[in-house]
């Protein structure tokens, strides 16, 4: 039996460092990003033992078999194929429940957060002089350069907004990098939600001045590749995770932005209903019927884009879940109707009656449309 030579039996046994930083990046058509955004993490965390985690929502551009290609020459490189869900914050969540680091950073892999502050943020954190820190654009020494004027007044909007209403005492909660201690991080997980774009600002408000927080300046810088996920249904969006946190999370994000969407469908009931009225003299009964019709087609289609985008319907499947929602939206009416009512019976004032009533349909609405139009498979 041939034994190896004792300094190749060392090398053998000889443990690699444990890692200190895990770096987890949420993808969605970014595959021209995967490889540059590697080697500048390889660039700045010299002397770090560091992994990256490209969590990849099924990007029809494969930006998954890219960084399954570059894992298989680079073992730092680890890939989460996600399908079936989409959405940042939940892709964050679950990357850094998956890291294998005490620590775990946050960036996009649009090349605009600078990888080069990675290091000062791990030092913070592993000197005990932090739980949580964050790249800040709005600080001494941060920048927002890159913004153009409509992105530069909605951050500023939100930043004002979610420090006003949730008292969250950071310079830039809308920040989408950030580094945090992954132990404080799975205490709060479970409060979480996996809808949004702003992880960090549900982060903060979940953890309601427990955590120790620093913030670092950095410039925000310009994407070289790839289009922007921004869009105006973002608004919405953080306007339903404000709200959610404000009400201590008894309502969910999504039962919010179920509501709004909802909203939504009251002017669509009444602007269709005057025109079909006033402008194809139509009688009052079918002019109702269409704009209920209509209102519900509106509220349908909205709440696939916005409120299930991560079990967006396609397909066929479309036309199945538009009839259910009617069916669903149908029942609803009634249960309105009936709450309405009952409430109103008890002599009580017609207004509140009326609330009841709409509370009662929402409720419902909601909840039949997560068990049979929109239902997780």
């Amino acid at each position: 039996m041939t034994q190896a030579s004792p300094a190749v039996a060392e090398t053998r046994v000889q443990p690699s460092p444990a890692l200190q930083l895990s770096v987890v990046v949420p993808t969605f058509n970014e595959r021209d990003n995967i490889e540059p955004l590697f080697r500048k993490l390889e660039a700045a965390l010299g002397g770090i033992a560091w992994e990256v985690i490209y969590v990849d929502d099924n990007s029809p551009d494969g930006t998954w078999r890219v960084v399954r290609e570059l894992a298989s020459r680079e073992p730092r490189v680890r890939c989460i194929r996600r399908i079936g869900r989409r959405g940042l914050a939940g892709a964050c969540i679950e990357g850094i429940l998956a890291a294998s680091a005490p620590f775990a950073a946050v960036m996009d892999a649009d090349l605009q957060h600078d990888e080069t502050r990675l290091g000062q943020m791990l030092a913070l954190l592993e000197s005990g002089s932090a739980d949580l820190v964050v790249g800040s654009r709005y600080v001494e020494g941060g920048s927002a350069a890159s913004f153009d004027k409509q992105r530069a007044g909605f951050s500023a909007l939100a930043t004002t907004l979610a420090r006003q209403v949730l008292k969250v005492e950071v310079a830039d909660p809308m920040s989408g990098f950030f580094m945090i201690r992954r132990d404080r991080f799975e205490q709060l997980a479970p409060q979480l939600s996996t809808q949004g774009f702003k992880i960090l600002l549900d982060v903060v408000a979940t953890g309601r001045g427990s955590l120790r927080t620093v913030e670092v300046p950095y410039s925000f810088g310009s994407r070289l590749h790839g289009e922007s996920k921004l869009d105006s249904m973002v608004a919405l969006d953080f306007l339903g995770l404000v709200l959610a946190k404000y009400s201590n999370d008894i309502l969910s994000l999504r039962f919010i932005l179920f509501a709004l969407v909802g909203s939504t469908g009251v002017f669509v009931h009444f602007l269709t209903l005057f025109v079909v009225l006033k402008v194809f003299d139509q009688p009052f009964a079918e002019a109702q019927a269409v704009a209920a019709l209509v209102a519900m087609t509106s509220n349908f289609i909205l709440n696939n884009f916005l409120t299930y985008r991560d079990q967006r319907l396609k397909g066929f499947a479309i036309l199945r879940g538009l009839l259910l929602f009617y069916l669903v939206c149908g029942v609803g009416l009634l249960a309105n109707v009936g709450v309405a009512f009952a409430v109103y019976n008890e002599h009580i004032t017609w207004w509140l009656a009326g609330a009841a009533g709409a509370l009662m349909g929402v409720v419902w609405n909601y909840a039949m449309s997560g068990l049979f139009v929109w239902r997780k498979r």
